[in-house]
């Protein structure tokens, strides 16, 4: 063992110890300490994996996001995981990478339609319309909160080329219905699977029913690597046009410090280049610079192992707010899986009912001051945000339960992070606001008229 190999192994030995004494466990205190909707959950693992990438001092993509793709793909089930640097990052990708010239008539070009839902998350729309492509906005369905499959016939034109839905809070999307529509009309299905890690349909991961795949490794999702997703396909054309979107649009398919993989680096013709241009210099697409790092890249590493206990623990805290709050129904729709799905669920959604003697500001208050967090369904509905003002969309219907969502619904956490006390908790607290907001109500002054 060489002398760097002893102080590498000092290191990672020193790092363990770090981690013991600078994130100690920490009492919960109802009422003080913060019950967060999300947060990242680690150990000394992470941390002794981040200094091994560290030491290497290998600042972009290298061997530990070559192991992470391997195993991330090999976890979802699909041949091919490509990392990148967001989830949001991810979803550009995928959509840039259907408007290649190499996928010929089946290209998305400016004009097209893609079908999505109004309520979610902007940056599911948002490479909709950066590829010059138009949004044709469905409504969702209460309980479930994933796209009403019946008005996707309503949404077909002949100008419909693709299908991207996100799933909902992680609750899977109706895959047989959506799956059956692209299939019977040719069109791409692009699955944002950011919220959904680890859920399945039928018995199968999300992630593995569509042509692309995407997935966010953010600090709120199912595992984190602080930022970073991946794209994911069964395709190998689809990746490699993902991969050259992500690597500045060059036509070379070499990793980071390689070089001549295709044998002939200078005997390509492509273009209006000269003979022999270097190919690792030779462009095909209009593409960004949207790799994640190793240093990344080898939290994630770490985060994998983990991954199935965390979404047991998802589920597990899920089914306990559910049954802890069961006997709310006058105040609150509890949420529904999809049918012929388990959730791994990213949040527990809570609709107020429009009868409730307390609005969901007032609601939300009163959870805040005692420490609990909350957050809203992204976007609500989207086509009343201000950046969406002036784009070209299509709707369908008037949208009637995205502005429900909008109005009256949030969410709570069950992330692994939550301890059985921060349940009991949120539990409790919720069962003690509709007579404390309603009391608070009638104690309220009068307004003095004028």
């Amino acid at each position: 063992m060489s002398r760097a190999d002893e102080l590498r192994q000092k290191i990672r030995a020193l790092t363990a110890e770090y981690y013991g004494e600078a994130f100690p466990v920490k009492p919960f205190v109802p009422g003080e300490t913060p019950v967060q909707v999300a947060g990242r959950v680690f150990d000394a693992s992470e941390m002794e994996s981040l200094m091994d990438s560290t030491l290497d001092f290998w600042l972009t993509t290298g061997r530990f996001a070559e192991q992470f793709e391997r195993e991330f793909a090999k976890f979802i089930g699909v041949r091919t995981a490509t990392l990148v640097n967001s989830g949001s990052s991810a979803n550009l990708l995928a959509v840039s990478a259907l408007t290649s010239e190499r996928l010929g008539d089946r290209r998305l070009k400016p004009g097209d339609e893609v079908i999505t839902v109004a309520a979610g998350f902007p940056t599911t729309v948002n490479p909709i319309l950066q590829a010059g492509l138009v949004p044709v906005f469905v409504d969702i369905q209460l309980g479930t909160y994933d796209l009403d499959p019946s008005q996707l016939e309503s949404a077909l034109s002949d100008k419909t080329r693709a299908v991207m839905i996100a799933h909902t809070l992680g609750n899977p999307f109706d895959l047989s219905a959506v799956t059956a529509f692209a299939k019977k009309h040719n069109l791409w299905l692009v699955e944002d699977c950011c919220d959904a890690v680890g859920s399945t349909y039928n018995g199968q991961n999300v992630g593995t029913f569509g042509d692309i795949a995407t997935t966010s490794f953010y600090p709120a999702h199912h595992i984190t690597m602080g930022e970073g997703g991946a794209v994911l396909t069964e395709k190998p054309l689809l990746k490699t046009l993902v991969e050259s979107f992500r690597d500045w649009g060059r036509d070379c398919w070499c990793a980071p410090g390689d070089a001549n993989t295709c044998g002939k680096r200078f005997d390509w013709q492509l273009g209006a280049l000269p003979h022999g241009y270097d190919h690792k210099y030779t462009y095909s697409h209009i593409g960004y610079n949207l790799k994640a790092t190793d240093l990344q890249a080898s939290v994630g590493v770490a985060q994998l192992k983990k991954l199935p206990a965390f979404i047991e623990a998802r589920k597990k805290n899920f089914a306990t707010l559910k049954q802890g709050l069961s006997d709310l129904p006058e105040q609150f729709v509890l949420p529904e899986a999809t049918p012929n799905s388990d959730p791994a669920w990213f949040g527990f959604p809570i609709l107020l009912r429009e009868e409730a003697p307390f609005s969901r500001k007032e609601l939300i208050n009163y959870l805040d001051d005692r420490k609990i967090g909350t957050r809203l369904l992204f976007g609500g509905n989207l086509t009343r945000q201000p950046a969406y003002k002036e784009v070209h969309y299509r709707k369908i219907g008037s949208l009637k339960n995205s502005d429900i969502v909008m109005n009256q619904l949030f969410w709570i956490g069950v992330f692994p992070g939550l301890t059985q006390p921060m349940l009991d908790y949120m539990i409790e607290v919720l069962h003690a606001a509709p007579a404390a907001l309603t009391a608070k109500r009638a104690s309220a002054p009068l307004p003095v008229r004028q």
